[in-house]
């Protein structure tokens, strides 16, 4: 699908990943719909890219209604908000249970599926993509709910992906690794291990950028060997947790 004069939304706008996703496609002539919790920090964004604000909280319901209903002019849907930081297992609570099923697993399944049918019903193609994470193909510790609906939306976006090839709508799943400058690594100032290679928050905008233009399955964000980490966890779970042991992967998630 063609970049210049399509119309995208994008959700969770305000932070790093989701300014580097609106900054590039701007600058290929796409038009922005922007949206975040708060109108004001995306003033900066809207001075450099044009785009159209929406403040919505994709934890509310009629948020998401509102969200919703401006889909049928919308070409792209990129779904990028998302919600991190695990509490200690013995402190979770439903409430934090609750809002990370419904910013990270319930927003974009409601969003892609009404951008999918409203598409549909108009005999109108598109193109969902669906920014998830490694975590969504490996489980680490101290990221139960992180983990929970990243896999969850993984498994929702490739079985998407098929439903909606059907009537001419592409769906990709986008999984990012570590980014040196933004998501939640970055903004809660954890510190990776020296040899844990990172990847820029202009890496995943490139990726969006192929999803958009290409149409794979899924695109990943990360150095060869954060992939072959991540394949290794999804096919030998037990084998990967001992060298997360190791590797003291669980204080690393502790600074998420």
């Amino acid at each position: 699908m063609k970049i210049a004069g399509s119309r995208i939304m994008i959700t969770g706008a305000s932070g790093g990943l989701g300014s580097a996703i609106a900054t590039d496609l701007a600058g290929r002539g796409a038009e922005l719909v922007l949206t975040a919790r708060r109108a004001s920090v995306l003033e900066d964004l809207v001075a450099r890219t044009g785009g159209e604000v929406v403040v919505a909280d994709l934890a509310d319901r009629s948020d998401l209604v509102r969200l919703c209903n401006m889909l049928d002019d919308i070409d792209v849907l990129v779904a990028n908000a998302g919600v991190g930081g695990d509490s200690a297992l013995a402190e979770s609570t439903p409430d934090e249970i609750d809002f990370a099923i419904d910013v990270n697993l319930r927003a974009p399944v409601i969003l892609a599926t009404e951008f999918a049918q409203r598409r549909s019903s108009a005999g109108r193609g598109g193109q969902v993509v669906m920014v998830g994470s490694l975590s969504g193909l490996v489980a680490t510790p101290n990221t139960r709910m992180y983990n929970a609906t990243k896999f969850g939306l993984r498994g929702f976006t490739l079985s998407l992906r098929q439903d909606a090839a059907e009537v001419g709508i592409g769906v990709t799943h986008l999984a990012p690794g570590f980014i040196n400058t933004a998501g939640m690594f970055a903004d809660n100032g954890a510190e990776l291990p020296g040899f844990v290679r990172t990847k820029a928050p202009e890496d995943v905008a490139a990726g969006v950028r192929k999803a958009i233009e290409s149409n794979p399955a899924e695109v990943f964000v990360a150095p060869a060997e954060l992939r072959a980490s991540a394949t290794l966890g999804a096919i030998a779970p037990g084998l990967s947790e001992a060298i997360q042991r190791r590797m003291g992967a669980a204080e690393i998630a502790r600074q998420r």
